[in-house]
């Protein structure tokens, strides 16, 4: 049937596309208000651990505002991503670094904290190996800063920082997320080394050992099991004894090279089933 030299289904689908239209401008016009819509934003703060001393990752702004001051790697969200997205697109923009891990831990407000407009950041800190960053992107550079001797930083950056190192301090209490910062085997020195960067307090070498061996979690690389474990277990330890030329039996003197470890995460999952997770006070 034609009407009008149009055929009768091509009115139908014309009526039809023309009533999801309408029905959509008045669904849009009912339920879109007119109010100020703040930008929102992610700001990333990475640590890394040079043996020493805790570190943070920064940028070099190349533009306005606070063009040539340091910052956090962070930007803008886009209409098609999460805030988590966003963080780790431009910390991967920025930096060419990538995070295995991101914890989000604060949500940023500050009325006059971006002088551009009202933006909301969304903080998120990761834990990574140290190495060599590359600045892109709107970024001139990046590098690596002592979280004790930070310069100051665009926006409220330096604000972000402590609150992410406060929200590190209690997180790794409850899990063993530090060990994304170091190597797959280590030495118990650099991992209190490591404790002791993040808590700003010092520990008595025999006490932090002993008590990150009873969590169970840690495991000799060479294969063997430490002699104070084996002993707080009632096993029997042997001891070496070496001969001397004269005859006499002397103890042999321990190596001083410093066993190796490594965090063995299957017996922590076994453990977490259990409900014998991860837990240190210190």
């Amino acid at each position: 049937m034609h009407i009008g030299g149009l055929l009768f289904t091509e009115i139908v689908v014309l009526l039809h596309v023309l009533f999801r239209v309408l029905f959509k401008q008045i669904m849009e016009k009912q339920y879109s208000y007119e109010y100020p819509r703040p930008a929102v934003a992610t700001d990333c703060v990475v640590f890394g651990f040079d043996g020493n001393k805790l570190r943070v990752l920064l940028i070099e702004r190349g533009g306005d505002p606070f063009k040539g001051h340091w910052a956090l790697p962070g930007g803008f969200l886009e209409s098609d991503e999460t805030v988590e997205q966003a963080a780790q697109r431009e910390l991967r923009e920025e930096t060419g670094l990538y995070a295995v891990r991101m914890e989000q831990f604060r949500v940023f407000s500050a009325i006059d904290r971006d002088p551009r407009d009202r933006v909301l950041s969304v903080g998120f800190f990761a834990l990574v190996r140290m190495m060599q960053a590359y600045g892109g992107s709107d970024a001139v550079q990046a590098k690596w800063f002592e979280v004790e001797s930070l310069p100051e930083l665009a926006f409220d950056h330096n604000e972000i920082i402590k609150a992410a190192l406060k929200a590190l301090r209690e997180k790794i209490a409850f899990e063993p997320i530090v060990f994304d910062m170091l190597e797959e085997k280590f030495s118990m020195t650099k991992l209190q080394k490591l404790y002791e960067a993040i808590l700003g307090i010092s520990f008595d070498r025999r006490n932090f050992y002993r008590k990150m061996l009873t969590l169970g979690v840690l495991e000799r690389a060479d294969g063997k099991q430490s002699a104070w474990l084996m002993k707080s277990k009632g096993l029997k330890v042997s001891e070496k004894i070496d001969q001397s030329k004269s005859g006499e039996a002397k103890r042999s003197i321990p190596s001083r090279i410093p066993y190796l470890y490594f965090f063995n995460r299957d017996k922590y999952n076994q453990l977490k089933k259990k409900g014998n997770g991860f837990r240190l006070e210190f």
